[in-house]
Parts: C-alpha cells; structure tokens; sequence
C-alpha cells in the first residue's frame, strides 16, 4: 500500500489525557488501573476508568448524542489540539473530502442499559427519552464525530470485537486507494459498561488481579475504556519525518465463535499479511506491540503465532496492564502508542507482568528500554477470530 502520514495524533485513556502524559507514563512503566468501582457493579476485578467523563457536556446543537460513549469521544477530540488540526484539513481538502472511521463495541449500550431500570412498571416500555439511533447504535459515535467536526466524507463504524479500531487504518486506507477522500480521522472509542464487565466475568475471562500479560500466572483481562484518534493523510513520503501507516493486514481465524485458533494461525496471517503490505521482511520489524490481552488461550496463541514469525528475534511488550483492555478501541490506543514509541525512541514495558511464561519463548520486555525504532508492528485480534496487524514506520 502507498503509505499514509499519521499527521495528528491523540489518547485518552485510564492514564489521562493527551499524548504527553502517555509518553511519560509509559516511559516510567505507570499503570492506571484500580479496583472496579464502576456504576453498581459489584465484581471482583480491576478497570481503567478514564476519569471525568460523566462531567463532558456535548453542544447544545448535539445534544441528542448524549451518552457515555460520545462524552469520552468528545474527551478524546479536545486533547492535544487534534480538532483544529481536524479543521484545517478541511480547509485544505473541504469537507466531502475528509472520512470517519471509527471502531467500537459497545458503543452508547449504557443508556440502554440505564433505560431499563425505569422502564414503564405495567407495559415494561422503555422511556421515550431513549434514542437508540444517536445515543445507543454503533454508527452513534461516528455520526457525533462528523457531525462534531463538521465533515461530509465516507462515514463507517467498525465493530468486530477487540480488532474494531485496528480495521478502520485499513478501511480508510482502500477509501484514500479508491480515491474517494483526501484525509480521514480514523480511531476508536470504547466505554464501560455492565454489559462487557459482567459478560467478560460471566465467561471467566476477568482477573481479580491487575492484568498480567504474558504472565506464568495470567488469568485474565481487565476491562478499561478510551478514546484514540488519529488524522490519516497522504503525502510525499519522500520529504521525510513523522509517523507512517505502511501496511495493514486482516484475517479470520474460522475456528470458533469465542476462542482463538489455538496454534494462532489467524494472527500469523494478519501479521504476514500486514508486511506485505508494507513491502517488508520479519527481520525488518524493531518492535511489536502484542495483543496480549492476559488470558490463558490468548496469549499461548499469539505467542505461538509470534514465534513462527518472528523467532525470538523482535522485541515485543503489552500495554494493557497500563490501560486495561479498551476492547472496541484497543486496536487505536496500541497504534498510538506504537506511534509514540517511534517518535520517542523507547520500547514500552509490560506494567503488571511479573513472572514471564516460560512456555512463550520471545523477546518479551517487562520494562521500558531505549531504542532508535524505524518499524512497528500493532497486533489486534477479537472474538470470532476477528484479526488485524498494522505496520507503522518513521522516515528520518
């Protein structure tokens, strides 16, 4: 694929707001996970709960998008100044020309779940201050972002589970390829819920513990929220500078409804087709941001996967005993981070993971080192064996 300039970049997450306090947190091993506090829900689990949300007020003009989801989105859009950098590249291309992709998986399913408990006690109706199209459905959050920012382009939600906002680099790249945009504000925004944290719980798949990926005793996820944005754009490569998408690739393990191909199989083909996408070697790749998410199964096939790739020969780390697992908006958080990773020359460290499995046998860091990255790669993979990889690169 021809590749495409990361020209704006932002992150909210359980450790803050904005790209600086990301760097730092990351750079000092940080974790911003804490008990599980959220709502009534009564668990015994860990959660990155991103702080402030409920204070978020949408505009007047917008205000039937209220919800959870679309106050985190708003969150997210205010940081690091990525809504003016929004607004000039429409300046430059107009409007029709400028495309949202965003991934989620729950999207505003809170209000519904809110809806429920004053649902009318003789018909069991749901109040008509329910607005399932703006408030609840997964396009919800993509037509509050366009709407929000004043964009006409290709407008699509991504929800495939934990891949979501790992599909959408590659949705909007085939977009800018067809040439039918000019730019395109792709990410991801997930927010907590009781659906996800008693459904992880219900299926065993949540841990007592703060997540500990890779980890000999791992024995689940903990379930956070975020919002990650990027502005994709293309440019002349050739000029050099900054943070590239150079390849993106996506496979279906076809194995089971809720567990990974157990040989990792489908991951292995995302992530080979992801280097050929960007016209690269395995041994090209300085760093590997894993999707290891902290349960048995996995972890074992990522790690397997990792291994008929890769050898033991690329570093690799997971971030999500820092941010928690963001589910529909893991795939943007890591592509972020990855992006900060090149730019700021360090490989981040594993928070949470104690005692590595000895049975994965990889490069797999507990703590941040320095290292003068050129080439990234994002792993992304959900449930269904929903899979994606993205290749990220800086050009000196």
């Amino acid at each position: 694929m021809s590749p495409l300039l990361l020209s704006a970049t932002t992150l909210t997450t359980c450790l803050g707001r904005g790209l600086a306090v990301h760097a730092e947190a990351l750079r000092t091993g940080q974790s911003g996970l804490r008990p599980c506090d959220f709502e009534t829900v009564q668990l015994d689990t860990w959660i990155g709960e991103v702080e402030g949300v409920d204070a978020a007020a949408l505009p007047a003009s917008l205000h039937e998008y209220d919800c959870r989801n679309n106050r985190l989105a708003l969150a997210g859009l205010e940081a690091d100044g990525f809504v003016e950098r929004v607004r000039a590249a429409v300046q430059r291309y107009g409007s029709r020309r400028v495309g949202v992709f965003l991934g989620t998986s729950t999207s505003g399913i809170l209000e519904t779940e809110l809806a429920y408990r004053a649902r009318d006690a003789a018909t069991g109706a749901l109040p008509a201050s329910l607005r399932y199209a703006t408030a609840h459905c997964p396009f919800s959050v993509t037509d509050f972002v366009r709407q929000y920012l004043g964009l006409e382009g290709v407008a699509l939600t991504i929800s495939t589970a934990c891949s979501s906002s790992a599909k959408v680099f590659a949705a909007a790249a085939r977009q800018m390829a067809l040439g039918t945009i000019d730019a395109a504000v792709v990410g991801g925004v997930d927010s907590l819920c009781l659906t996800t944290l008693y459904g992880f719980a219900s299926l065993q798949l949540t841990s007592t513990q703060p997540a500990r990926p890779y980890d000999a005793r791992r024995d689940g996820i903990s379930i956070g929220e975020a919002a990650a944005f990027a502005l994709l754009e293309r440019a002349d490569a050739a000029q050099g500078g900054g943070v590239w998408l150079l390849g993106t690739g996506e496979s279906s393990d076809a194995h089971h409804m809720s567990a990974p191909h157990p040989e990792g199989l489908g991951a292995r083909l995302a992530m080979e087709a992801a280097l050929r996408s960007a016209g690269l070697a395995p041994q090209q790749v300085d760093y590997v941001n894993l999707h290891g998410t902290a349960t048995p199964a996995n972890d074992a096939a990522e790690g397997l996967a990792m291994a008929a790739l890769f050898g033991a020969g690329v570093p690799c780390s997971s971030t999500k005993g820092a941010t928690g697992h963001t589910l529909g908006a893991a795939g943007a958080v890591e592509a972020v981070i990855a992006a900060l990773a090149l730019t700021h020359g360090w490989i981040p460290g594993s928070p949470g993971t104690q005692v590595l499995d000895e049975a994965l046998a990889l490069d797999y860091r507990l703590a941040v080192s320095a290292a003068p990255l050129r080439t990234v790669l994002s792993n992304s993979f959900g449930f269904g064996g929903s899979n994606c990889a993205l290749v990220l690169g800086a050009r000196p």
